[in-house]
């Protein structure tokens, strides 16, 4: 792993960055029934239109339905609305929201492999400044949360601040496209 995630010393900044993205859109299908095969059928149709998937959430609930929550680019709601439009008894949902007033926030370091306390550190700076979060994602080296639109920019100085990436700290790395 030394060659890959090189032990770069003490100095070197767990997080190095801090990214966010003002172009997507949540949507969830409601009341999909809760069984295998239909978060399947749901991407599969999705996918027949060429429409690229980010953030997943499923959560089922005990009356046997399940909600799926998921992210797209802003500019591809027409085309989801279009691939569900028409399929709600082949898919067998109740119904689906789209929600096109909200950011990703993500903290990215390879430091996230060794050092414990990162995730509690972004969401108590996140907690701080009441912004709520929606939708939560993670991988080796990244943690990225979907928050209101409206508090994209609070949430991004807020993380910048309890990573210390604040200009006059360290140059900061802020990435505001699709992360696509």
């Amino acid at each position: 792993m030394g060659d890959i995630f090189p032990d770069l010393g003490p100095e070197t900044p767990v997080i190095s960055g801090v990214a966010h993205d003002r172009t997507e859109s949540l949507v969830t299908v409601r009341g999909v029934p809760d069984e295998p095969g239909m978060a399947a059928r749901v991407f599969t149709e999705l996918a027949k239109s060429g429409i690229n998937v980010d953030m997943i959430v499923q959560a089922g609930a005990s009356t046997g339905k399940a909600d799926i929550s998921f992210t797209v680019p802003d500019s591809t709601v027409k085309t989801v609305e279009k691939a569900l439009d028409g399929k709600k008894t082949r898919l067998g949902y109740d119904s689906y929201f789209v929600n096109s007033n909200v950011g990703k926030v993500a903290v990215v370091g390879v430091g996230m492999k060794t050092h414990s306390g990162l995730a509690a550190k972004f969401f108590e700076s996140l907690s701080a400044q009441h912004i709520n979060v929606m939708m939560i994602s993670t991988s080796e080296i990244r943690i990225a949360a979907l928050v209101p639109l409206d508090q994209l920019d609070d949430a991004v100085r807020a993380l910048h601040t309890a990573y210390g990436l604040d200009a006059d700290q360290v140059e900061a790395v802020v990435y505001g496209g699709t992360g696509r």
